[in-house]
């Protein structure tokens, strides 16, 4: 199994939104990962969908910043988001409500590999 990479989780992130769970919410997100897996994405959410891209949105709702495995870990479930952001691994500016709904509109990928 390759192991899982930022790239591999921010392009597969419309896929794992679940649309019923976003209402009418418009918003766009700004990641921040830092460390050895350093990069810049944005997710957009409107319309009942969800599209992301490398680099950055001029205006975000919130903006994360977060240590590239740290967010890996995130994903796999192996680090929970309140710990994280507890602890200082995982910085949230903006607005706040929107990060903690975030949790509740994607799906966990089963298979933590690639495609």
């Amino acid at each position: 199994m390759t192991p899982l990479t930022i790239d591999d989780v921010m392009t597969r992130l419309p896929e794992a939104f679940v649309p019923e769970k976003a209402g009418d919410l418009e918003a766009s997100v700004q990641f921040y990962f830092t460390g050895e897996r350093q990069s810049e994405w944005w997710a957009m959410i409107e319309g009942g969908a969800c599209r992301t891209g490398r680099g950055e949105q001029p205006a975000p709702n919130v903006t994360l910043t977060v240590d590239g495995e740290d967010y890996l870990d995130l994903i796999r479930g192996e680090l929970n988001p309140m710990s994280a952001f507890m602890q200082g691994k995982l910085k949230v500016s903006g607005d706040v409500t929107l990060a903690l709904k975030l949790t509740t509109l994607f799906e966990r990928p089963v298979d933590s590999g690639s495609k």
